[in-house]
């Protein structure tokens, strides 16, 4: 049973490293889509001083196709990428058994998922 353990454990070891990979290099590809269509269209996209804040403005800006809404997504796409890194951590160690660790990944999530909200609520 310990060599099966080992396994999932490697095995979840490579799946967190994949994570940040092809996280890290979905959230660039969307930059540089981004970062492409400023230097197409000369622009963000919205007026001078205005940006989007939503979640709402931001989907309504994909849509159009506006840089600053696609080059916001990478930057969410990027966030997102390290909270998903933290949920498979919390099940790397409860398979390690290692509930100190466990606890304690989880308050960061919570603490995540808490700044999150607060950002939904005041539109930061």
């Amino acid at each position: 049973m310990p060599n099966a353990n080992k396994n999932e454990i490697k095995r979840v070891e490579i799946t967190i490293g994949n994570i940040l990979r092809w996280g890290v290099l979905i959230s660039a590809a969307i930059m540089i889509a981004g970062l492409l269509l400023f230097i197409l269209k000369g622009g963000l996209g919205y007026p001078k001083g205005y940006y989007a804040k939503s979640f709402r403005q931001i989907w309504e800006g994909l849509i159009q196709l506006k840089p600053y809404s696609v080059m916001m997504l990478g930057i969410f796409a990027l966030i997102l990428t390290t909270v998903l890194r933290v949920v498979v951590s919390i099940y790397s160690f409860y398979k390690e058994k290692d509930f100190t660790y466990v606890y304690i990944t989880t308050f960061v999530l919570l603490i995540l998922i808490f700044s999150f909200l607060l950002g939904i609520i005041f539109h930061l």
